[in-house]
């Protein structure tokens, strides 16, 4: 197995630069994660106002997708990522800012821009990838890209326990901290190397096949939509059910990051063992059973041991889920071919966004009606296994068409 790791290293270096710029940007992408939810309800916010709030984040992507997918499909990617790496930390920085001083008013357009952003930049990776990897890296490039957030989200939930449950020091300061590390995004972006790549689509050769692309979204829209009424919430949950504060959250996030990235990074071998399908159905199927048993600690929540059970669902549902990321885009890659991936990455990441945009809206609107988290996870559950299913007609119809 180690030396199978090896392929990892043989990675091209541009890619890598690309992947640790990737990475500084999920450090302060993941902190906020964490403790963003918890240090705006310290301040007076509602779950209702929180809720609102984030979904101004998915609303730019919505809009901003479609269009940025048609824009930078015959033009070079090195750009976007250079001032994603720039502005994302300032505007990181000014949100917390803003939270401090109650500027109140202006956080719906902060967190409008931080989607416009990320956007920029989550939308380039896949496609810079699949670009300038050759095909024997690609597996490998796609996990590891996966990985950093991963990653990045276990650096950050041990950095802030530490800061917080040892140092003393709120949310807000230690956001800013990771906030000025994420400015280290920019030195590795400007490393980044784009040359001419003779597959880049031209304005005249764009011709996008709208029933493949169609196919790869219907099942990224389900398990969307679902993921969105419970990942952004997920720090309130253990808040309200099991008193669980922003440190010791972190700490929880961090260690579940670090069987996430494991399980991104053996997601190659997983591939040539079992190939697309089981990999991808069963490790989903497993992850909405943990889901489930996940959502139903919280009506045993009297008994103080049953947090315990509760973390380590968490724990075993986030890295299954997030095992089939790679591969899944991996598979909607090929399947729409070279001349479609811009628009299915922009589009996906539409998809992610706009759901969760209107995912957020529908939270609030259940909290509002007073149902309870575990209710609403359970809604999350079922959406899952219908996306699981479209992506199993889906698997079903790659490998036909592979053979024939």
């Amino acid at each position: 197995m180690i030396n199978k790791f090896y392929n990892y290293f043989k990675i091209e270096t541009s890619v890598l630069d690309l992947i640790k710029s990737q990475f500084f940007l999920q450090l302060i992408a993941t902190s906020f994660f964490l403790i963003l939810n918890i240090y705006l309800s310290k301040n007076s916010f509602s779950d209702s106002e929180i809720a609102d709030l984030i979904s101004y984040r998915f609303l730019a992507v919505i809009i901003l997708s479609y269009p940025f997918g048609y824009f930078i499909s015959f033009r070079k990617l090195k750009p976007f990522f250079v001032a994603s790496c720039v502005l994302l930390p300032i505007i990181a920085i000014l949100l917390v800012l803003m939270i401090q001083y109650d500027l109140n008013q202006y956080l719906k357009i902060i967190f409008f821009i931080w989607g416009i952003l990320f956007t920029m930049f989550q939308i380039s990776v896949l496609p810079y990838i699949m670009r300038h990897t050759n095909s024997e890296n690609q597996t490998y490039a796609i996990s590891l890209s996966f990985a950093t957030h991963s990653i990045a989200m276990l650096i950050a939930g041990i950095f802030i326990y530490i800061l917080s449950n040892l140092l003393d020091i709120d949310e807000g300061q230690i956001l800013l901290i990771i906030s000025c590390f994420g400015f280290l995004s920019f030195y590795f972006s400007q490393k980044i190397i784009e040359p001419e790549n003779l597959h880049r689509i031209n304005k005249t050769q764009r011709n996008y096949n709208w029933t493949l692309i169609i196919q790869c979204i219907l099942p990224t829209l389900v398990i969307a939509i679902g993921a969105g009424l419970t990942i952004p919430f997920i720090n309130l949950f253990f808040f309200h059910s099991f008193n669980i504060d922003s440190g010791d959250f972190a700490l929880i996030g961090g260690v579940t990051s670090l069987f996430v990235a494991i399980s991104s990074l053996i997601v190659p071998f997983v591939k040539k063992e079992f190939g697309f399908k089981k990999s991808i159905i069963n490790t989903q199927l497993m992850s909405v059973l943990a889901l489930i048993a996940l959502s139903t600690t919280a009506y045993y929540n009297q008994y103080n041991f049953v947090v315990y059970f509760a973390i380590f669902f968490y724990m075993m549902r986030a890295p299954l889920m997030n095992m089939a990321a790679p591969l899944t885009s991996e598979l909607t890659m090929i399947y729409v071919g070279k001349n479609n991936q811009e628009m299915l990455s922009a589009i996906v990441a539409a998809i992610w966004s706009g759901s969760w945009f209107f995912s957020s809206q529908i939270f609030k609107f259940l909290i509002d009606l007073k149902y309870s988290y575990s209710t609403i996870f359970y809604i999350t559950a079922i959406l899952y296994l219908l996306g699981i299913f479209l992506y199993y007609l889906l698997i079903k119809n790659f490998i036909r068409n592979k053979n024939s």
